[in-house]
């Protein structure tokens, strides 16, 4: 093992490109250290690690190879992407991460490309493509909700559909709605948040509201959709774990001619009261096999936020495992 080991990025990426590379205050090059045990100094195009072993170095400069591809591409290098990205390099998967950034699913508002940036969301986004009806199942922060916000929106725009339905189920958890100051929609806005902030994301506020004043993208409560079918729809049900076995099917059996429809939720976060099941549950264990639809299961690994929410849902999951044994 050399003391020294010296990796040179000039020929790869620009200075400006490195520094983006890097991270805010070069946060990436922390997350290096304490992965690979490892100290770096930054001088100007160069990484200089300390006491690290041939075979970690080996693996570093193929990480860094793929990583420089990707910021050529303008695509943004976080913490959770490097922290992904070592776990994709030791696990001898480091290809996938490229073929993520070539699969362009949209892009924001603000010019922001989506990908695929796990296996798990390269999964789900394959099935959004290609089915009907798609379960997208997970933990908070694994981009369930998202993804199938961006992909109703491009159906939208490509006219593969004339308008987007989104709706949840109005369960109140821990508070009661009755107590909540406003009408009706004043009182149901909060839950359906999240689905809001993506539209924006996509659309902007003003395209946003102005598609709903034009009844083109509807936002309701999960009581709105019963005796209704719904054509040259996107329909998106969110928190799914939260609706009963009748709602489920009632949402289900809503499914009309030339529409999709995508069913989210987190089967460890269920805020129905003791004693009802759980609509979700029910309609993964009844529904396999039925050409259409797919079950898309994503992990505590596609967690696309902080990376110590990867760590926290890992905890809680752990503890729940052995509650139960």
């Amino acid at each position: 093992m050399s003391s020294e080991k010296i990796l040179q990025l000039q020929s790869q990426i620009t200075i400006e490109q490195l520094s983006r590379l890097l991270g805010l205050h070069e946060e990436n090059i922390t997350i290096l250290e304490k992965e690979f045990h490892t100290s770096i100094i930054v001088r100007q195009d160069q990484l200089i690690f300390q006491h690290l072993s041939d075979e970690d170095f080996d693996l570093i400069q193929a990480l860094f190879k793929t990583l420089c591809v990707m910021v050529k591409k303008d695509i943004s290098i976080g913490s959770r992407e490097m922290v992904y990205a070592i776990k994709l390099a030791r696990s001898g998967q480091l290809k996938e991460l490229e073929n993520f950034s070539n699969q362009v699913i949209a892009k924001t508002q603000s010019g922001k490309i989506v990908y695929p940036k796990t296996l798990g969301q390269q999964e789900y986004f394959r099935a959004l493509k290609n089915n009907d009806v798609v379960f997208g199942v997970g933990p908070a922060g694994t981009g369930k909700t998202y993804l199938a916000v961006v992909f109703a929106v491009n159906a939208l725009k490509r006219n593969e559909v004339k308008r987007i339905v989104l709706t949840r189920p109005a369960v109140e958890a821990g508070e009661n709605l009755g107590f909540l100051p406003g009408d009706l929609k004043e009182k149901v806005d909060p839950y359906l948040r999240p689905l809001y902030d993506a539209l924006i994301d996509m659309l902007g506020m003003e395209k946003m509201e102005n598609l709903m004043e034009k009844g083109i993208i509807e936002i309701a409560p999960l009581a709105y959709m019963r005796g209704r079918t719904l054509e040259d729809a996107y329909v998106i049900l969110d928190e799914a774990q939260n609706t009963t076995d009748a709602q489920m099917k009632m949402f289900l059996t809503r499914l009309g001619f030339r529409s999709k429809m995508v069913i989210t939720g987190d089967v460890t976060q269920i805020d129905l009261p003791r004693g009802i099941h759980s609509g979700l549950k029910t309609a993964l264990e009844i529904l396999k096999g039925i050409k259409g639809i797919q079950f898309v299961y994503l992990t505590s690994l596609d967690v696309v936020r902080h990376p110590v929410v990867t760590q926290i849902i890992e905890r809680y999951a752990k503890r729940e495992q052995e509650q139960q044994e």
